[in-house]
């Protein structure tokens, strides 16, 4: 039975690994998915955290995020001959079933697994969600481990992603609509280059980025309000 660390390089994911390690649990795999469209201080994090827990390996798997988003021609179903899924929503997060079908496909490798996942216990419920073919275990609900401390924790070991926990609860791809308009609009004042790259695949896209709004909307949005800040 093999032991695998889903790693996302979040404060929970993170905080469970290092845990892990100074608990000398069984780690035989560690499993980071790229979509390609992380923060660029995430990848830093990910390397220092590859320096930080030597001789342990990552795995990095990826997948073609950007033929998926705005390439791949559907061939059948309502939506035939339409360009690419676009941006993600509620009910079509096509990347994440991207992202969880790349990491099955490469632990075929294994014969069995108990599967390790950074979920906090403030969102213990979503641990009500599994295959229950699958061995998952949630080891910061086990030791009643919150958000708050688990980043808190990764803090005391020296890691803080730059700084973007404060401008965003969650430091996954920066060009997720799933994100509040306060993280938007931090993304858009403080990450003007992350904010033109979102803005050209809003032009790549076949469907609105949020709310049934363009980027571009967006933008117009925050410049408003920016203007009327200044009569002030």
């Amino acid at each position: 039975m093999k032991h695998i660390v889903s790693f996302s390089g979040g404060k929970d994911s993170t905080a469970m690994l290092l845990m892990m390690i100074e608990k000398s649990m069984q780690i035989d795999d560690i499993i980071f998915c790229d979509t390609t469209k992380e923060f660029p201080d995430m990848y830093k994090h990910i390397e220092k955290v590859k320096e930080f827990i030597n001789p342990l390996k990552i795995t990095t798997l990826s997948f073609d995020f950007d033929y998926w988003f705005g390439e791949r021609i559907k061939t059948k179903g309502k939506f035939k001959n339409e360009v690419g899924y676009g941006f993600p929503n509620m009910m079509n997060r096509w990347c994440t079933a991207l992202k969880r079908d790349t990491i099955k496909k490469y632990l075929k490798k294994y014969k069995s697994c108990i599967k390790y996942y950074g979920i906090a216990i403030d969102e213990k419920e979503r641990c009500n969600k599994n295959n229950s073919k699958e061995i998952i275990k949630y080891p910061l609900v086990k030791w009643k481990i919150t958000e708050k401390q688990a980043l808190q924790y990764c803090y005391n070991k020296g890691f803080n992603w730059n700084e973007l926990y404060n401008d965003f609860k969650r430091v996954s791809c920066y060009c997720c609509p799933l994100s509040n308009l306060k993280e938007l609009k931090n993304l858009y004042l403080k990450y003007p280059v992350l904010w033109n790259k979102l803005k050209a695949m809003q032009q790549k896209s076949c469907r609105k980025f949020k709310n049934n709004k363009t980027v571009d909307e967006i933008e117009m949005r925050f410049k408003k309000e920016e203007k009327q800040l200044k009569l002030f």
